[in-house]
């Protein structure tokens, strides 16, 4: 079939506005979006800029916007887009180094403010610090995130709060709040506890659409609401709550 891929081009070091190159090629159905942009580079243009790595959804660099939808380059087949024109465009939301590429730093560095390791004030086993198959399965799913930047490009508050954590960084919050392990909760909700940490998410629920591991990002960060509720109210903080959040309380 033939494949005419619509690319967003811009280099900030030369071009103050941005503009969409065409490349067309014939390709298999069941090809991949980055087969595709591997051969505009190897055989038609050179200088176009994507990133991607394993080629196989694991660590989640191919990250972009497919025909207005967030996802992996390397999960998204030729056969999914059946009119043939596929437009491509960075990652929103995030600073255009060049091309498809965007500048990451501001995620990471959102995503090590919620301190994503363990913290405890116990001295090291010899082995490893066990847990029940139960105590583990309460986050199984949530540690399969790769930080690809989908959820958060797709996030509409991002735009609105830039400091806003978002939704990646959130969701491992998530997983270190609730390992039984971890002795750090209460430092842990003092972070998460405001509106640029889990109440500035309003449960839209596009991370979750998005998400290329299928990970359910509005549950888990719901239930991480219910926890802070929780300990407010047993803090006898009701009326607080209602002040700080504007009358919104757990998803």
């Amino acid at each position: 079939m033939l494949v005419t891929l619509r690319v967003f081009r811009l280099d900030p070091t030369r071009e103050s506005e941005p503009h969409y190159d065409e490349f067309s090629m014939e390709a298999k159905p069941w090809e991949r979006i980055l087969d595709c942009l591997n051969r505009v580079r190897w055989e038609q243009d050179p200088s176009l800029a994507f990133r991607s790595s394993c080629g196989h959804g694991i660590c989640g660099s191919d990250g972009m916007l497919i025909n207005g939808v967030c996802g992996l380059a390397c999960q998204r087949l030729v056969k999914e887009y059946p009119e043939g024109l596929i437009t491509l465009e960075p990652l929103p939301n995030f600073q255009v180094i060049r091309d498809l590429v965007v500048d990451l730093d501001p995620f990471y560095q959102k995503y090590e403010k919620v301190k994503p390791y363990l913290i405890t004030g116990e001295q090291a086993p010899e082995r490893e610090r066990l847990q029940s198959p139960s105590e583990r399965e309460v986050y199984d799913e949530a540690i399969r995130c790769i930080l690809c930047a989908c959820c958060t490009a797709a996030c509409p508050i991002t735009p609105k709060q830039s400091e806003f954590l978002g939704p990646a960084a959130l969701l491992r919050a998530f997983r270190y709040l609730f390992d039984s392990r971890d002795q750090a909760s209460r430092e842990r909700m003092e972070i998460l506890d405001r509106e640029q940490g889990i109440w500035g998410c309003k449960g839209h629920g596009l991370c979750t659409r998005v998400c290329p591991k299928e990970i359910d990002v509005r549950k888990w960060l719901g239930r991480t609401k219910k926890r802070l509720h929780d300990a407010r109210i047993a803090a006898g903080s009701q009326q607080e709550l209602s002040t700080d959040t504007g009358g919104q309380g757990p998803a």
